[in-house]
C-alpha cells in the first residue's frame, strides 16, 4: 500500500523554461549548448557543492575565473542563467493535496544544506513532511542511500513510497530499490500516472 510520494525539485518543480539568457552567454563565450549548466552543475566543483564539499559562491567564483570574466559580468550572467526557471505553482498544489492522506518528501541533488530553508525560499515549505538534500547528507542520486534516508525520514519501507524524478537513471535507481518510481516528462503526465497509482 502507497503511504507516501518522493518528489525531485529541480526539473520537476522547478523547470527552466526559457534557456534564452544561458544561450545568449553561451554563444558569446563560444560554449556548446550546454555549456553553462555543465560548468555549474556537472563540473568536479559544481559536484562538490551538491556533496556538501564546497559552496555555491566558490563555483561562481570558479566559473568567472574559468571564463575570464569581470565581476560585472559574471553577476550578470548569474542573473541570466537562473531568469528562465519557473516554480510549477500547480504541481505545488497538487502535491499540498496529497495531504494528509499521503506523507511526502523533497528530494534533490542541490547545493542547500538545509532542505527546509530552501523549500521555504521557494515557498513551497508547506508541500512536505521530509526535506532530503545532497548537500546535507554527502550523497547524490542515484546512489542508493539518499533514497534510504528519504524513506528512513518518511518512516517508510521501500514499496510503500513512490519516487517522481527527469532523470531516468534516478528513476531507475528508485525502482532498484522497491520503491514505485514515475519518469517525470511534463506536469499533466506526472499528475495523471500518480492518480492512477494511487487511485485518486
Amino acid at each position: 500500500m502507497i503511504k507516501g510520494v518522493i518528489f525531485d525539485v529541480g526539473g520537476v518543480l522547478l523547470r527552466t523554461h526559457d534557456q534564452s539568457g544561458r544561450r545568449k552567454w553561451e554563444t558569446r563565450l563560444g560554449l556548446e549548448e550546454g555549456g553553462l549548466a555543465y560548468l555549474v552543475f556537472d563540473s568536479e566543483l559544481g559536484r562538490q557543492a551538491q556533496l556538501g564539499q564546497a559552496f555555491l559562491d566558490e563555483v561562481w567564483a570558479w566559473v568567472g575565473l574559468h571564463l575570464g570574466l569581470s565581476p560585472a559580468d559574471l553577476a550578470t550572467l548569474k542573473h541570466d542563467f537562473w531568469s528562465g526557471d519557473r516554480l510549477d505553482q500547480a504541481l505545488c498544489d497538487y502535491i499540498r493535496g496529497l495531504r494528509p492522506h499521503y506523507r511526502t518528501a523533497m528530494l534533490s541533488n542541490n547545493w542547500d544544506r538545509d532542505g527546509r530553508a530552501m523549500a521555504h525560499e521557494l515557498g513551497i515549505a508547506d508541500c512536505f513532511d521530509v526535506f532530503v538534500t545532497s548537500a546535507e547528507i554527502g550523497v547524490m542520486k542515484p546512489d542508493p542511500r539518499i533514497y534510504q534516508v528519504a524513506l528512513e525520514r518518511l518512516g517508510l519501507s521501500a514499496p510503500e513510497a513512490i519516487f517522481v524524478d527527469d532523470f531516468v537513471q534516478n528513476v531507475e535507481a528508485a525502482r532498484r530499490l522497491g520503491m514505485g518510481a514515475l519518469h517525470f516528462v511534463d506536469p499533466g503526465q506526472a499528475r495523471d500516472q500518480l492518480d492512477e497509482w494511487l487511485n485518486r
